[in-house]
């Protein structure tokens, strides 16, 4: 099976690495800048699942693709999408499966018009991983799990080979026979931490421990998880336990990478995270109001970047 990776930064060089390194066959579509690097370096993995030094992956530049890949795993940030397809569409035949891990929904719009809903399975990943100084993909926490499957939920047979292909890939992989679920909760997550991290420009701890802090934090999770069960996938059971108990940690240190993107003064997905659950609570007609404050606070942030 052919398993084209776009990208080899943190999520895409963790995955992809560890199905390289298990013996599947992995190419990354790389810029020139990253093909440069693990030409010489190597794609170099640290991780409490083991280390790992992979000397001259093979990698694949914009313009050089040959031939169609079974499956595309894409990683890449929101706001880069349209680049990324651009330079993936030639590996994409009539029986290729693209498997994105973007965050939200509105990438999946987009796939499916370029390529058709045929093509495009649903896809999450759950890691903490970043790159270093030397351009190692380094693993902060043990956490790490890949999700994939078929968006009506049935278990095909191109899901069981992949399946079958990334098992052996000591990262977490598994098929999903809810995957639209499992997206959904995610996002609820993901929004929460993000849009309450960087409005209050610090950590859930720090939020917890003023007067209004945790009716803030839930309020927001509430919105998001308002947004989601109008939309069919209502976020319960142990994830919405489990969600809820994160956000309203005592001492915790946690931020989202949106708000240590800002730190950083770096690009964010503010439409692509925050904005379209805030279209689709317009549409559905769900006050909103944190969810709200908190994109008008980012786009406030993106103004001030591009000037």
């Amino acid at each position: 099976m052919r398993i084209l990776v776009v990208g080899a930064g943190a999520i895409g060089g963790y995955f992809g690495g560890r199905l390289l390194q298990a013996g599947q066959d992995v190419t990354f579509l790389v810029r020139p800048r990253r093909a440069a690097e693990l030409a010489s370096a190597g794609l170099v993995i640290r991780s409490p699942a083991g280390d790992v030094t992979l000397k001259n992956p093979p990698t694949v530049q914009a313009g050089e693709l040959t031939g169609k890949f079974d499956v595309i795993l894409l990683s890449c940030k929101a706001f880069d999408l349209d680049d990324a397809i651009k330079s993936f569409a030639p590996a994409v035949g009539p029986n290729t499966s693209i498997i994105p891990l973007l965050n939200g929904m509105s990438h999946l719009d987009v796939l499916d018009g370029r390529f058709g809903k045929e093509r495009v399975l649903g896809g999450l990943c759950a890691i903490a991983v970043t790159l270093n100084e030397k351009r190692e993909v380094v693993q902060l926490a043990p956490m790490q799990s890949l999700g994939f499957g078929e968006r009506d939920g049935t278990m095909s047979d191109r899901v069981r080979a992949i399946a079958e292909v990334f098992a052996n890939g000591n990262c977490g992989a598994a098929p999903s026979g809810h995957v639209m679920q499992d997206m959904w909760e995610k996002w609820v997550f993901l929004a929460s931490l993000a849009a309450a991290t960087c409005l209050m420009r610090t950590s859930v701890g720090n939020i917890m421990a003023v007067a209004g802090g945790k009716e803030f934090l839930l309020g927001m999770l509430d919105e998001c998880s308002a947004v989601a069960t109008a939309e069919g996938f209502a976020p319960a059971g142990p994830f919405f336990q489990r969600t809820r108990g994160i956000l309203t940690t005592e001492g915790s240190p946690m931020t989202a990478s949106m708000f240590r993107d800002v730190k950083a003064g770096l690009p964010v997905e503010a439409d692509h995270v925050i904005g379209d659950l805030v279209a689709r609570a317009d549409a559905a007609k769900i006050p909103v109001p944190k969810l709200r404050t908190a994109y008008t606070h980012l786009k406030a942030y993106e103004q001030q970047s591009a000037g």
